[in-house]
């Protein structure tokens, strides 16, 4: 059974981006219970009518499993933080582990996309440690999935093998400038005024 490792930037890129959702779910999750405590607490990343992190913890879709959506953080990014330390130190793994890593970054980028979706049009509030919880999610998610796909893991024609081997910044940073452009538009009058 073939194994694969990757490098020490694949490495280092799942570290930072498991550790960037971590935090976002640590912070979340602590606000969460004071927010329990004290239906009157504010927290501190509620800066203004959009930008207002106590409407997105006091929705509903804020606890879309039955728990806070944060506690999910919490282990999943842990485990992608363990992942990349494995690959630091020069530890391969075969085929299942990595598509079932993809699998976990695929179910990831679908649930931040209904939560941004449910964010913007339904709750119509921003939570900032949302958001970067949502870009690390996007970015692991592009990243391992170049790797597999580069790697063979993943059935692809080779012309977009060597795409990913050059550009597959081009993806997260395509994912997230239309994230970011959603955001610009949908509160464009409260931006501009």
């Amino acid at each position: 059974m073939r194994t694969a490792g990757g490098s020490r930037a694949f490495a280092l890129l799942l570290v930072l981006t498991g550790a960037a959702g971590l935090l976002a779910s640590w912070v979340i999750t602590l606000d969460k219970f004071k927010l329990l405590e004290d239906p009157n607490f504010t927290p501190g990343c509620s800066l203004n009518p959009v930008v207002s992190c106590g409407n997105i913890m006091k929705s509903d879709q804020a606890a879309a499993f039955g728990f806070p959506n944060p506690m999910l953080g919490l282990v999943a990014y842990g485990v992608v933080i363990c992942v990349g330390m494995s690959l630091l130190g020069r530890a391969g793994f075969p085929r299942w582990y990595w598509l079932t890593l993809n699998a976990g970054t695929l179910f990831g980028v679908g649930f931040v996309t209904w939560l941004q979706f449910e964010s913007l049009y339904r709750i119509n509030s921003l939570c900032l440690w949302c958001c970067l919880a949502w870009a690390a999610t996007v970015v692991m998610f592009w990243y391992v999935t170049s790797f597999n796909v580069r790697n063979e893991f993943l059935p692809a024609p080779a012309g977009l093998r060597e795409f990913l081997a050059e550009f597959t910044w081009v993806l997260p940073v395509l994912h997230l400038g239309v994230i970011g452009m959603l955001v610009l538009t949908r509160w464009w009058d409260f931006w501009t005024s």
